[in-house]
């Protein structure tokens, strides 16, 4: 068995979200720090995604290359990226619940 460095993981990383690390309050205008974190699934990397883009900070995210279909997100997209499936899953729960208490029966 081939021995592995500590921390690697043997699951594929598809997805990277990075966000903009908040200044510390100096005056001085110096470049804006950037952090990146990777994630095996887009819902992983959405959820991370949105709690960084509610605490108001600069988020950016897309699939690492070679994965296919390539996606890159620019901060103005985060939005509707955040909002794909949120309809559906809604429209889901709604399906379910109504199921649970007999509103769909013809």
């Amino acid at each position: 068995m081939e021995a592995r460095p500590a921390g690697l993981s043997e699951m594929k990383h598809v997805w990277y979200v990075t966000f903009e690390i908040p200044r510390s309050g100096t005056l001085v205008r110096q470049r804006r720090s950037r952090s990146t974190l990777t994630f095996e699934t887009e819902d992983e990397a959405k959820n991370f995604a949105r709690t960084k883009f509610n605490e108001g900070l600069i988020v950016t995210a897309g699939t690492i290359i070679p994965h296919l279909p390539r996606r890159a997100l620019a901060s103005d997209r985060i939005p509707s990226w955040l909002e794909e499936g949120q309809h559906a899953d809604r429209n889901e729960q709604e399906t379910s619940e109504q199921d649970k208490t007999g509103g769909s029966q013809p």
